[in-house]
């Protein structure tokens, strides 16, 4: 009878042992329990949106510490950098920004021709001047009466790339323009990219196509990202394109100019200003 006791005693302790065991691997490999590590396997199995090194497990004396690894979440992309639409067409609420500092609605001019009624002078003599700060509300960069709004949730820096782009609206394509210098009579590719980047202060020197391949990130930005090679290149801007090219643009127009973004963008470097 003792010795049925005994051996009673014995299968109880490794049966008690054997779940402690399982319980503390558990809560080695989550930092917590079983079931914080079945949590943890679905979400990494998920997609999760951060990265980093595994967890560290360490024993030490018997016991299992858990030493948590750093997380960084992907950057959010705010601005699609391909459509399969070609249109622009907006019908929201526009507002331009003063030179206060005051945001106001916009009222879009006349066409060009008519006259202006409080000075009798051409609506194509006010055109010829600096172009308004347009805003749009939300984080896509919307295109009006010829012109890129930028949208109010953007960084400032955006907004500063977007005004910058349309000062060069209406100019020629000139091969080699914006290169000795940011003012020019007209633009090529890399300059017109130079221009808007020197808008918002991101760079102090004119760059070309080659330049870009090495500059700033790699890949897709959060609201820009320049597409380059060593003959062509543009840009995209919170969902708008600033191109020289009228590739997959249906008015076919040339000289810098915003434009619809194209289906793809094969056969180009991608980078993006650090932060943007």
């Amino acid at each position: 009878m003792r010795a049925l006791r005994a051996t009673l005693c014995v299968l109880t302790f490794l049966a008690t042992l054997a779940g402690l065991s399982s319980a503390a691997l558990a809560k080695g490999v989550a930092g917590g329990t079983a079931a914080d590590a079945t949590t943890i396997a679905e979400t990494t199995a998920g997609g999760s949106t951060t990265s980093g090194t595994p967890a560290a497990t360490t024993v030490t004396g018997g016991s299992t510490t858990t030493t948590a690894a750093p997380t960084t979440k992907k950057p959010t992309v705010h601005a699609p950098v391909t459509a399969r639409s070609s249109s622009v067409l907006y019908r929201g609420p526009v507002y331009e920004r003063t030179a206060t500092g005051a945001v106001i609605p916009y009222v879009i001019p006349p066409p060009v021709g008519q006259t202006n009624g409080e000075t009798g002078g051409s609506i194509a003599d006010l055109a010829a001047a600096t172009k308004p700060e347009l805003l749009v509300p939300g984080s896509t960069a919307r295109y009006v009466n010829g012109l890129a709004a930028a949208p109010m949730s953007a960084p400032a820096a955006v907004q500063e790339i977007v005004w910058a782009g349309n000062q060069l609206i209406g100019l020629p394509y000139i091969y080699g323009g914006g290169h000795a210098s940011f003012i020019s009579s007209g633009y090529d590719c890399s300059g017109t990219v130079s221009f808007a980047l020197h808008g918002a202060s991101l760079i102090s020197t004119p760059m070309d196509s080659s330049e870009f391949e090495g500059w700033g990130g790699h890949g897709v930005g959060r609201w820009v990202t320049i597409f380059t090679n060593p003959e062509h290149a543009y840009m995209t801007v919170a969902g708008l394109r600033l191109d020289t090219s009228s590739a997959d643009d249906p008015t076919n127009e040339q000289g810098p100019r915003w434009r619809p973004l194209r289906p793809a963008n094969a056969g180009f470097m991608v980078r993006h200003p650090a932060g943007l």
